[in-house]
């Protein structure tokens, strides 16, 4: 993968896609649009163009007055989302996390003997561990519920906090070279992975962190340490996964990854 930044690869999507006939698209992006479009005629014209507002959605397709939102990603140890504490707070207590749970994850969250941030001495996440694994456990326990978890993708991965509209497919990659998930896909991925164990603080395959937990007091950063980021790690390789999978189903196959 080239080091064309995030922007940069966006706008190339655009350029593919904008103006053309669904049948003069690549392979692989006839393909994506003929999945979020299903039955629109070959010879429609496309009009694409990048959201500038900061949404989960990143460009936007239009074909036939019909409009689908998508996120494009690449890189590795993907991020996802970001949002004060505050606000993540928020969400579990309205969730009805239980207090001592939320107490438990701002401790987390700080690393450093305190609820607020204020403490003196900070920790790493894997320092932090050592001794307090069995509530990070008991947090994950009780977060990792259906029910929450399709609140937790909506906010996380499919519509944000500020958009009404969800997204209709996740891409990684450029677009020469890109694998894609549906709106669908995303949901059943991350549900059937609910019950997988993690160390750390996770709602399923999404890992939930601080921005920058500033270890070395850097005052650039510090203002990082007060919001959550949310991130896929194995993003790349949950979509492989699932391509294989819904393959193998579609051609009547036992569903199981090989060794």
């Amino acid at each position: 993968m080239s080091e064309i930044n995030g922007f940069d690869n966006e706008f190339a999507f655009v350029l593919e896609l904008n103006n053309k006939v669904i049948k003069e698209l690549t392979p692989l992006c006839r393909d994506l649009i003929e999945t979020i479009f299903p039955n629109e005629n070959e010879n429609s014209i496309i009009k694409c163009w990048r959201n500038h507002l900061k949404q989960k959605t990143d460009i936007l397709i239009k074909i036939n007055n019909k409009i689908k939102g998508i996120s494009i990603k690449k890189g590795i140890r993907n991020s996802v989302h970001v949002e004060p504490i505050t606000e993540f707070i928020n969400f579990l207590i309205t969730n009805n996390i239980s207090r001592d749970n939320i107490i438990e994850y701002l401790k987390f969250h700080y690393a450093d003997g305190t609820t607020n941030g204020k403490g003196l001495k900070r920790v790493s996440t894997e320092e932090y561990k050592v001794k307090n694994q069995d509530k990070i456990d008991k947090i994950n326990s009780e977060i990792n519920n259906q029910k929450l978890l399709i609140k937790a993708i909506d906010r996380f991965i499919l519509r944000g906090n500020n958009s009404v509209f969800s997204i209709s497919a996740l891409v990684y990659g450029e677009v020469n070279d890109f694998v894609f998930i549906t709106k669908e896909d995303i949901i059943n991925i991350i549900l059937s992975k609910k019950d997988n164990y993690s160390s750390t603080v996770h709602f399923s395959v999404l890992t939930i962190q601080p921005k920058n937990r500033c270890l070395n007091y850097n005052s650039k950063y510090e203002k990082d340490r007060f919001c959550i980021q949310v991130k896929w790690y194995n993003l790349f390789d949950d979509i492989i996964e699932n391509m294989y999978l819904k393959k193998k189903s579609q051609n009547g196959y036992t569903l199981s990854l090989p060794n």
